[in-house]
């Protein structure tokens, strides 16, 4: 018997790693001598690197960086020195996890650290740059990004632009000319879930700003500030990816990697499962479980389980959900190479209970999910 286990984080509880290792724990129970191989996931958000890491043995490294307003962070990002690869996780630098919800403000937090992270490294000879830009504090447009790899953003006066997308209404001026030129020697994947264009109704401050602390004036504002700063991109750099899906994302991080680094867009499941090899371990096996905090409709636009169903349909593997909630419109997913879905909870608990007691219910789980495996191989 082989089982693949590849779940998501379970935000503010288990990392995948630790959810994985609860579900094999609870599937070794029934079956002792199952083969079970862990590759523990994520989408382009939160435990990305941590992900990737933990299956190609790379380094987790660290840098001093400017957080989202203005204070420094320790930021940690991934190498992998086989191949020359560097993972940054923006939220790191420039996360809302970073910002207190009284001290958030969408008008002037910075992707500057990004940046920074990114010039870091450069300075480690990265050949290939995967930015997954989940949950992000910032909605410069990846303003900030660009000024900390040497993008100069000057006003009518010449002078540089505060930190922050609301200054960006005040660009006159792109200079060019002191961009870090090892930029054009290096691959750049975005590994994200958003595919939001950005700006408009559906875009970067419409749709995310308020979450990051933006009044609905400032959005209107923020928004004419974006569609400002890319006025000027497509002058500068004669190209215009403004409504290419994914350049929302982030604040509008997606639209500066795509305009000033040429970077290419993939769903973040879809990174992280070829880094991890989850296509080679799920070959010839007789189940995946894979999981998540909440499964829900929004699981759809490309979140862990959605992309671990799509590899393990092509290989003709059933897949089982074992997800902390399972919310509206879950069935859904049943199109999609899901065949079951389960809910932690064994009876009525707070969210407080159910994320402290997680490593249990997980295990309790996936032994159920063994058990009733085991009947219907029996019946079959």
């Amino acid at each position: 018997m082989k089982i693949v286990i590849a779940p998501d984080s379970f935000k503010d509880s288990l990392s995948a790693q630790g959810v994985a290792d609860a579900i094999a724990l609870g599937l070794a129970q029934v079956w002792p001598d199952a083969q079970l191989i862990k590759c523990p996931m994520a989408d382009g958000g939160e435990g990305t690197v941590e992900s990737i890491l933990a299956a190609c043995e790379g380094e987790l490294r660290r840098a001093v960086v400017r957080g989202p307003l203005g204070a420094t962070v320790d930021a940690a990002w991934g190498w992998l020195p086989q191949s020359h690869t560097a993972i940054i996780e923006m939220a790191e630098a420039s996360g809302l996890q970073l910002v207190p919800v009284a001290q958030r403000d969408a008008c002037i937090s910075s992707t500057f650290g990004t940046g920074q992270l990114i010039r870091a490294a450069l300075d480690a000879g990265a050949q290939r740059v995967i930015l997954a830009i989940g949950g992000s504090a910032t909605n410069d447009g990846g303003a900030g990004a660009m000024q900390a790899l040497g993008v100069k953003l000057l006003d009518a006066q010449g002078q540089t632009l505060s930190p922050g997308g609301l200054a960006l209404a005040q660009l006159a001026h792109i200079d060019l000319s002191d961009i870090d030129p090892r930029l054009a020697q290096v691959r750049f994947d975005i590994a994200a879930d958003v595919n939001n264009p950005l700006c408009g109704p559906h875009g970067a401050s419409a749709i995310f700003g308020p979450q990051k602390g933006a009044s609905p004036a400032q959005v209107e504002k923020l928004d004419r500030a974006l569609g400002h700063f890319a006025d000027h991109c497509a002058t500068a750099l004669n190209n215009d990816v403004r409504d290419e899906p994914g350049s929302g994302a982030a604040g509008g991080l997606g639209f500066a990697a795509k305009a000033f680094l040429g970077a290419q867009f993939q769903a973040g499941v879809e990174v992280v499962a070829e880094l991890v090899g989850l296509a080679e371990a799920v070959a010839g096996a007789d189940l995946v479980i894979t999981g998540e905090g909440r499964f829900d409709a929004q699981t759809l636009r490309g979140k862990t389980p959605f992309g671990v169903a799509r590899v393990a349909r092509q290989h003709g593997v059933p897949v089982i959900v074992i997800a902390g909630t399972l919310g509206d419109g879950y069935q859904a997913l049943y199109e999609h190479g899901i065949d079951a879905a389960f809910a932690l909870a064994s009876g009525p608990m707070t969210l407080e209970q159910a994320c402290a007691e997680a490593p249990r219910l997980l295990r309790e789980r996936a032994s159920d999910v063994a058990r009733v495996w085991r009947v219907a191989v029996r019946c079959g």
